[in-house]
């Protein structure tokens, strides 16, 4: 098959779509990527791609537009959605190339994939959505928009106008059909449960060695809904027994500046370690290093995208390692089906709960916990498999 790929995000941004393209360019298909310049996750455009608009990259061919990059602040971050959405729509109506059908992957924003419609009616081929975020529900569990304003109204509707055109949409989370469905108005849009690949890059070197006794471990996005700071208030809480305990956190996000503050308000510093932005190869050495992983969504009942199974779930189970999860939805019933996490609610106390509940638990407890973990995401969640799923919804879809 030829396979068009549409997401705004690609390598060197640490995303899964880039370890998607590349299996299906080693299983023999042609692959070609329409994306961005690098610049999610770093504090500006990479340096030597600025005015680079092609590469190939294992086999797969990439295809970059112009974009103004994200930097700091909400004006930067909707001039960023706003000129892929622009000028990927601009490039696809120049461009020529034949395909069998068009797989766009939906982080945010959802205008990102307006330009796979594009190439979907003009050639006739179907476009194949993975749905990984819904809109316009994102924006308003974030806080970023209010869901009585003109501005969710506005989204709504060019949400399920960008919906609607797809020909197919592959869902992470089971609980998205509800909202698609029912909230956006997609009665019958064939609508299919496929994981969210995940997003794993194995490291042959050996675990990170810590200096505390005990170590913690959170790897991502810093953002408004992955409650590290409300993580950062449970360490504070804990009781002085357990002064040996370190919780070391890795990435960036738009609350960093947040959780740093708390650090050095509540004189952490030697118990909360922040690493800084690591590089993708090398994350997996801090988390195989831990003896605990912890990872949060913040619970909004009323919101479809705190039901979602994030990608960290998945990545998560893959390490083998016990888990202490602030978190409701499908992404809970996933983590209580591995029997392998301690589960917490949503304030500082409640997390502080569950860490002593893990802190007091044995080794060989925790040992046993993190190995359900693993043998649950080689049953239900590795790579290869969740990969031929995707290979036969091609199959299934393609251009006749």
């Amino acid at each position: 098959m030829r396979v068009l790929i549409v997401c705004q995000y690609y390598y060197p941004e640490n995303v899964v779509i880039a370890p998607i393209a590349e299996e299906l360019a080693k299983r023999g298909h042609e692959v070609s990527v329409i994306t961005g310049l690098p610049n999610y996750g770093y504090p500006d455009i990479l340096p030597g791609y600025k005015k680079m608009r092609f590469e190939t990259i294992n086999h797969v061919k990439v295809y970059r537009v112009k974009l103004h990059p994200r930097k700091t602040g909400t004006v930067n971050l909707v001039l960023n959605y706003l000129s892929f959405w622009k000028n990927s729509v601009s490039f696809i109506k120049r461009f020529h190339e034949d395909f069998d059908l068009v797989y766009s992957m939906c982080l945010s924003p959802i205008t990102a994939i307006s330009s796979a419609n594009v190439y979907s009616k003009k050639h006739n081929v179907p476009h194949i959505l993975h749905c990984l975020d819904l809109w316009p529900e994102s924006p308003v569990a974030t806080g970023a928009i209010k869901r009585d304003s003109f501005v969710y109204k506005i989204l709504f509707r060019l949400s399920k106008n960008i919906y609607s055109k797809t020909s197919r949409i592959l869902i992470s989370s089971p609980s998205f059909e509800s909202y698609l469905r029912n909230t956006i108005g997609l009665k019958d849009k064939d609508i299919r449960f496929v994981p969210q690949p995940p997003l794993v890059m194995e490291n042959k070197a050996g675990p990170i060695v810590y200096d505390g006794k005990f170590n913690i471990v959170y790897a991502g996005n810093i953002g408004t809904l992955q409650m590290v700071e409300e993580f950062v208030k449970a360490v504070f809480l804990l009781p002085i027994e357990y002064k040996d305990v370190q919780f070391h956190i890795i990435g960036s996000g738009q609350r960093l500046n947040e959780v740093l503050s708390l650090i050095k308000r509540y004189s952490l510093e030697k118990k909360v370690i922040y690493h800084g932005l690591v590089p993708s190869e090398e994350v997996g050495r801090y988390l195989k290093g831990a003896e605990l992983i912890f990872m949060g969504l913040k619970f909004e009942s009323d919101s479809a995208v705190s039901k979602t199974i994030p990608n960290k779930v998945i990545s998560d189970l893959y390490f083998g390692k016990p888990i202490v999860a602030s978190i409701s939805g499908d992404g809970e019933k996933v983590l209580a089906s591995a029997n392998g996490s301690f589960f917490a609610g949503g304030t500082p106390e409640e997390i502080e709960t569950a860490l002593e509940e893990a802190l007091s638990s044995s080794k060989g407890k925790l040992e046993e916990m993190g190995k359900n973990n693993r043998d649950y995401f080689d049953k239900h969640f590795s790579f290869s498999k969740v990969m031929d799923q995707l290979e036969e919804e091609f199959k299934d879809n393609k251009k006749e």
